[in-house]
């Protein structure tokens, strides 16, 4: 039996257990529009698929960790669907490419890394699907439950889908003394990862879904830069990171 099948028990506890719900208002959210792909998709990490024509592309354009101008790096974030598949694509301008972790379920998000966090349902309350990936591919897929118990967070990490990846390097990985000019990102990932508790908003014309898309920048050691940019805006990312559901926007899955 696949992990994520687990999903519906962990969604039962856990409305059993917390006394705190943080339903998302969506009113005045920013919405993305998830449009349906035309043609097969090849998951290689580019854009040569004529299919990501059809997408809306879509910067970062929030910034975190820095109040440099130099160090606020372009990145460009596009989504589509299909009978099978929730397809995604980042495109990384990093003028230093870094990544250290090469396990899955590790610590990607401590280097250059593009992350997503999931809500199958608009107005989602304490779950959220998070996917980290850095340049090696190295994948940290877990659900993050917010205010578990008591004010806590708890990082499940029993959940490892299978879903097809790849990664496009226009650089040098890991060697800072020339610079590049970033990294690209491509996911195929299935619908029946989200169907045990989509079921209401699955994966199909109409549905509305929560999201954040993320980029980190994290070379602390190397260059001493840390650098965060995001899809919307994220209040309190110091004090609270950026696990907010409140602070999502939305996606709508589109047939045009």
């Amino acid at each position: 039996m696949k992990r994520y099948l687990l999903l519906p028990i962990i969604v039962f506890f856990v409305s059993c257990t917390s006394s705190h719900k943080s339903k998302l208002s969506l009113k005045e959210r920013p919405l993305y529009k998830v449009h349906k792909a035309n043609s097969e998709l090849v998951i290689d990490g580019k854009l040569d698929d004529t299919a990501w024509e059809k997408a809306e592309a879509r910067t970062f354009d929030y910034y975190y960790l820095t109040d440099k101008e130099e160090e606020k790096q372009k990145t460009t974030f596009r989504m589509l669907w299909d009978e099978k598949y929730l397809y995604v694509h980042y495109d990384l301008n990093d003028k230093f490419i870094n990544a250290a972790e090469t396990k899955r379920d590790g610590a990607p998000y401590l280097d250059d890394c593009a992350e997503l966090f999931l809500i199958p349902a608009p107005n989602g309350e304490n779950i959220h699907y998070c996917f980290e990936i850095n340049p090696n591919k190295a994948i940290n897929d877990l659900v993050f439950v917010n205010d578990f118990y008591q004010g806590q967070n708890v990082a499940i990490r029993a959940f490892n889908p299978d879903f097809k990846l790849e990664v496009a390097i226009n650089g040098t990985l890991n060697n800072n003394s020339d610079i590049d000019k970033g990294w690209s990102l491509e996911m195929a990932i299935p619908h029946e990862t989200f169907n045990a508790v989509s079921n209401e908003f699955p994966i199909k014309k109409g549905s509305q879904w929560a999201f954040l898309a993320l980029k980190q920048i994290r070379d602390d050691e190397n260059i001493g830069r840390r650098v965060m940019s995001t899809l919307f805006p994220v209040e309190n990312v110091k004090e609270k990171d950026v696990h907010q559901p409140s602070m999502f926007g939305l996606l709508e899955f589109v047939d045009q």
